[in-house]
């Protein structure tokens, strides 16, 4: 008898700042497929993740909350794992890195690397904020490339031109958190010597761990050299101190993937059948698969191989990368109500809906995937209710009616079953290499099959004609036999319909193989409907509610301040205050209106044959761009630029009235010119 196959897999971990949405549900179900698949062939399967819970963004998000960083990753943990379970994603363990086995595995690791001659220490310049009186991380820095000018580029790579750069090198830096000009500062930091495993990793790059695909972009910064990693970031940060350092901490990224091996440390201390050393030594006999989406390649294929080679324990089987996911072919949109969080798709659709439209589309391949709502509603109305329960629907009435739930004892067409047994090696085969499209075009061929049969067959013209009787139950019989084999194929995609199936056909779980082995001679339960069709409205009404959630939260950050709370807050301030405010005259170049804003306008102006600003103004409710463009008007030139969230603003307009259509820009009169200041 050959031995079990023993897997551990995991996905990647979501960070502990948010909610899954519909984007990070991509490679969570492609994962959960591919494991349930690998159970139902009687493997050893493990599936883990965790929530990735350190860094500089918990740390910010928690203060402006008003709570501890701590609680703050309690709560999100929480939903998180709710929302994965909703839509039948389903861990063997779903942990925290901000926990003592991960603390534990994180020190051990760094310790052999640091005794191995693999991290170094030297004093670096960093980014460095005045006002919030600490060192910036790259995402908390913004500026102009400086490869391309492009403006509001963040301090490690351009979006516009590709380029990547060190913070320092931005042009016109400025700190998201404050908006203030960071300045330069000192800093010792440790470093993992990546280049110390360049040989290695090209080795193991080559051997089929990776896609293709991962492959050749690996090479290309092969081409470019490995540099040395930063793995420390200083304090106040929220993470692992480093230990012998006080203000010293493990870099979110040294220790989110080591979360792996602490989510799965945390099961074996709960599972005795499972044993840590055994799955993570360095020459285990388990297989080791990662799931993650192509953003965090570089972490995933170099850093992490090199991380846990380097301390002497097991490197990945194989590393699975999907891409993102659009909507209509866009990115998703809040302003349109397309950027879906898992629990309002929740709210309104059935979670194996979007299950089935994601495995019809997903492949081998690193592409992103489109949802188009349209496409999405005619897929699972036509292939799930009008194809495959459509098949039960037919046949049990009649065995329930006429037969008392009794299938008939032998098959009605051994041949056409036989094909259909046989069709489960290669469906099988194709869930394994992720081709999970042409799997589920396989399943559907067969569901077009067996409802061509039972159109030939035409039980309801035979249960007409009492001496058919048998025929009756036979055609039936058939029919059920080939839905449960299509269910059989469909289950790692449908788990929460399989249990409704095995429920009706009065059956234990089923497993891969049961496909050989047809029911006969079984009595059957009163069959229920299953899945139900979409309607347009459950769609328009969950685009709505996300629609609303999103403007709630803006609301909630412009609600304005009552009369009584505006004349508390004002303050008097002296002439001197006053005259630091530089007016001066602009005309306006540019005007379009801001998608996602109801009162914005964006402005290009020019203070002068040199000099041009970005302004957005909220006066969309009294002007039309057009009606703008070339018109002079006083703005604020020295205001501290601000980052919203359709760009920074780099003055302000002024402009006085009510509001609504009664506002008016103030405008010098006919012959002032760009650039003067206003006395």
């Amino acid at each position: 008898m050959a031995a079990k196959r023993q897997m551990l897999v995991t996905s990647a971990l979501i960070y502990a700042n948010g909610t899954p949405h519909l984007g990070h549900l991509v490679g969570y179900i492609q994962a959960d497929i591919w494991v349930r698949l690998q159970k139902m062939l009687g493997a050893d399967c493990v599936y883990i993740c965790g929530s990735d819970s350190h860094g500089t963004p918990i740390m910010i998000q928690a203060e402006k909350m008003g709570i501890t960083p701590t609680a703050l990753i309690e709560e999100m943990h929480r939903e998180q794992l709710r929302d994965f379970t909703d839509f039948y994603v389903e861990f063997d363990n779903y942990y925290s890195t901000h926990s003592p086995e991960n603390r534990e595995l994180v020190e051990l690791i760094f310790k052999r690397h640091l005794d191995a001659g693999n991290i170094t220490k030297r004093t670096i310049k960093q980014l460095f904020d005045p006002e919030k009186n600490m060192f910036l991380p790259d995402r908390y820095i913004k500026g102009e490339c400086p490869n391309c000018g492009s403006k509001d580029q963040y301090g490690d790579n351009c979006e516009v031109c590709g380029a990547t750069y060190l913070p320092t090198d931005l042009k016109n830096p400025y700190s998201t958190l404050t908006g203030a000009k960071p300045i330069e500062k000192e800093s010792e930091h440790y470093f993992f010597k990546l280049q110390n495993h360049e040989n290695f990793l090209k080795d193991w790059t080559r051997r089929g761990h990776l896609q293709e695909q991962v492959s050749n972009k690996l090479d290309e910064w092969f081409k470019d050299g490995l540099k040395e990693w930063d793995i420390s970031r200083d304090a106040p940060y929220f993470g692992f101190t480093i230990p012998g350092e006080k203000d010293k901490y493990f870099y979110v990224w040294l220790d989110a993937p080591i979360g792996y091996m602490a989510s799965f440390k945390n099961l074996c201390e709960r599972r005795k059948d499972l044993d840590f050393d055994t799955y993570w030594k360095s020459e285990s006999p388990v297989e080791l698969y990662h799931f993650i989406g192509k953003d965090i390649i570089y972490f995933h294929a170099l850093f992490w191989p090199a991380i846990l080679h380097g301390a002497n324990f097991r490197t990945p089987t194989a590393i699975f990368v999907n891409g993102f996911l659009t909507v209509n072919g866009q990115k998703m949109s809040k302003s349109r109500g397309t950027f879906l969080k898992a629990r309002t798709y929740l709210d309104h659709l059935n979670p194996e809906y979007l299950r089935y439209y994601f495995a019809a589309k997903l492949s081998d391949r690193i592409e992103d995937l489109d949802i188009n709502f349209e496409d999405f509603m005619q897929r699972v109305n036509s292939d799930l209710v009008g194809k495959f329960i459509n098949i039960a629907s037919r046949c049990a009435s009649f065995i329930n009616k006429i037969f008392a739930g009794t299938l008939a004892n032998q098959l009605a067409e051994p041949e056409l079953y036989q094909q259909f047994a046989q069709a489960g090696s290669e469906i099988a085969e194709r869930y394994h290499q992720l081709e999970y499209s042409q799997a589920i075009r396989q399943i559907m061929a067969l569901a077009d099959r067996a409802n061509q049969y039972i159109d030939e067959q035409k039980p309801w013209v035979l249960a007409k004609d009492p001496a058919r009787k048998t025929e009756v139950q036979a055609v039936c019989s058939m029919g059920i036999n080939l839905f449960r084999v299509l269910m059989i194929y469909l289950k790692p995609v449908l788990p929460h319909t399989a249990k409704q199936v095995e429920s009706f056909l009065n059956i234990p779980p089923l497993q891969w193989h049961d496909k050989d082995t047809p029911l006969l001679g079984h009595a059957i339960c009163d069959f229920k409907p299953l899945i139900q069709r979409i309607d347009p409205k459950q769609i328009e009404a969950m685009k709505m509610s996300s629609q609303q959630d999103m403007e709630k939260k803006i609301t909630a950050l412009e609600t304005p301040m009552s009369a009584k709370e505006k004349e508390e807050k004002m303050e008097l301030i002296s002439i001197e205050d006053f005259s630091k405010v530089d007016l001066r005259i602009a005309k306006i170049l540019e005007a379009e209106s801001v998608e996602g804003a109801d009162k914005l306008l964006r402005l290009k102006v020019s203070l002068g044959p040199d000099e041009t600003r970005q302004i957005f103004a909220g006066i969309k409710s009294a002007y039309q761009p057009e009606e703008l463009i070339g018109r002079h008007v006083v703005v604020v030139a020295n205001l501290q630029p601000r980052k919203m969230r359709f760009g920074i603003s780099e003055g302000m307009v002024l402009a006085a009235g009510p509001g609504g259509k009664d506002l008016w820009v103030v405008s010098p009169d006919p012959g002032a010119e760009s650039g003067m200041k206003v006395k």
